[in-house]
């Protein structure tokens, strides 16, 4: 959602992305581990150790097909596809299939409202009521900033039961607007972060607004053409687009057809349809060589990429769109996506020059970020084993439990002492207490996610998780 347990699965109701991420803001659902060479290796190395990866999977019908990339500056190390586009007809993979990209989405919106800035159209420091002075915001000021990082308090429309219906309507854009806007925040604006469509969904029509065309226009003739991406479009399921990979979802039979989604409400949160080819070209004309291509200004660029912070002064790891994580020291700039019938991760690594992405028709099990995890291992090496710092403070004033709002819910979290006198973190409704890894002062870790401890008179009162793409603020409740 790696701590994203099925980003996949929380998409069938279009969940296009997930607060839990973590490595990529993609999916760590459970994938069989292959024993993988030794990086550098060559081209057909690679191919073979990649194409076990892909095909257990699908062999094991798991996933219906899925096409990967992996470049490194100039030189494409692997352009594959594997499995079915269309399982009922048979028909394999082909050369250039379309997949859609969920929340990949996102990271073009952010450079579309960027580029409005750039030509001073808008400002990320306009409040939203400059562009929807009817939004009830209560008296709060939220600035355009605070929808890209998911750190506004706006209620996510995927999350609520109401939203069910608008999935197959034809209806005014604005009716959805009207209501989750109708929902209570969940939290004051830049308190925490929570992953959010509908601060999206209200960049989308504010592109427009700005802009003076539509969402889709706007993409496709500033982003997509200035790119080169001759093969990406708004998804539309009434088109006849070639090559598209036809999605699927699992069921207790096997994989079955993709539920309907009309593509009004994924919009400038998680519409794109895109190729393996096309997103490397994305990667290569956002980012460049890692100092920032040519799509953006150098500032731009630098604030697209840049994570802010929360009102308390928390840094947090979502950016503009995209994820900023490292690997070994070295950073790494991704988003996964997830929407009814597709699982997409692009990840793109400045050092190295190095983009990969990983498209699948086929919405979980198999997690699109677990593989680029094993495509990472290969190319760049073994992640060096994690050094385990012996904590030597007192255990005691950590103990407890924890609540605050999460993503479309309230979460729970109880810290225990394990054997070892390790502490150990376990989420309610989850499975078994995991250990926590010292970090330094009051911060532990599991994974890439970071649990900080605030002490006050001796005792923890507030426990901050930070996820990536969901920093949830929660306090105590006992212990």
């Amino acid at each position: 959602m790696n701590a994203l347990a099925s980003m996949a699965l929380a998409m069938t109701a279009l969940g296009i992305g997930d607060g839990a991420a973590v490595a990529a803001i993609g999916d760590g659902a459970a994938l069989t581990a292959i024993t993988t060479p030794a990086p550098q290796q060559d081209a057909a190395g690679l191919a073979a150790a990649v194409a076990a990866i892909a095909t257990e999977p699908i062999e094991g019908g798991r996933a219906a097909g899925m096409t990967i990339a992996v470049v490194r500056a100039a030189d494409t190390l692997l352009l594959e596809r594997y499995g079915l586009a269309d399982v009922e007809l048979d028909v394999p993979t082909p050369n250039g299939a379309v997949y859609e990209i969920g929340s990949v989405t996102k990271q073009f919106t952010a450079a579309a409202i960027l580029l409005l800035q750039e030509e001073g159209k808008l400002s990320l420091d306009d409040d939203l009521s400059r562009w929807m002075p009817d939004y009830p915001l209560g008296g709060r000021r939220i600035p355009l900033r605070r929808l890209l990082d998911h750190t506004s308090g706006i209620k996510g429309y995927t999350e609520m039961p109401v939203f069910g219906p608008f999935t197959v309507q034809e209806l005014p854009r604005d009716s959805l607007v009207t209501v989750f806007s109708a929902e209570p925040f969940d939290f004051e604006p830049g308190d925490a972060l929570i992953y959010n469509n509908s601060a999206f969904f209200l960049l989308g029509l504010i592109i427009e607004k700005a802009s003076g065309t539509t969402y889709e226009a706007f993409v496709e003739e500033r982003l997509f053409a200035a790119a080169g991406m001759t093969d990406s479009r708004y998804c539309h399921k009434d088109e006849l687009v070639p090559r598209r990979a036809k999605g699927y979802q699992p069921s207790a039979d096997g994989l079955r057809p993709a539920d309907y989604l009309n593509h009004l409400w994924p919009f400038s949160a998680g519409s794109l349809c895109s190729t393996a080819t096309d997103l490397v070209r994305w990667n290569q004309a956002l980012h460049g060589d890692g100092k920032g291509g040519d799509l953006l200004s150098a500032a731009s660029y630098r604030e697209l990429i840049t994570p802010g912070a929360l009102n308390d002064g928390t840094r947090v790891r979502y950016a503009k769109g995209l994820g900023i994580t490292d690997r070994d020291g070295k950073v790494r700039i991704a988003h996964g996506g997830g929407i009814n019938g597709y699982l997409s991760e692009l990840r793109y690594f400045p050092e190295d020059d190095l983009s990969i992405a990983v498209l699948i028709n086929t919405s979980g099990p198999v997690g699109p970020g677990a593989i680029a995890d094993q495509i990472e291992d290969l190319v760049l090496g073994p992640v060096a084993p994690v050094v385990v710092r012996r904590f030597t403070g007192s255990t005691t004033p950590y103990l407890g439990s924890f609540r605050g709002a999460s993503r479309g819910r309230r979460m729970t979290v109880t810290v225990s002492l394990g054997d070892g006198g390790e502490l150990l973190v376990r989420q309610a409704g989850g499975g078994d207490p995991e250990p926590l890894r010292w970090l330094g002062g009051t911060t532990f870790g599991r994974g890439l996610t970071r649990y900080a401890f605030t002490l006050e008179e001796g005792e923890a009162r507030t426990l901050r998780i930070d996820q990536v793409a969901g920093l949830f603020v929660l306090e105590r409740i006992s212990g």
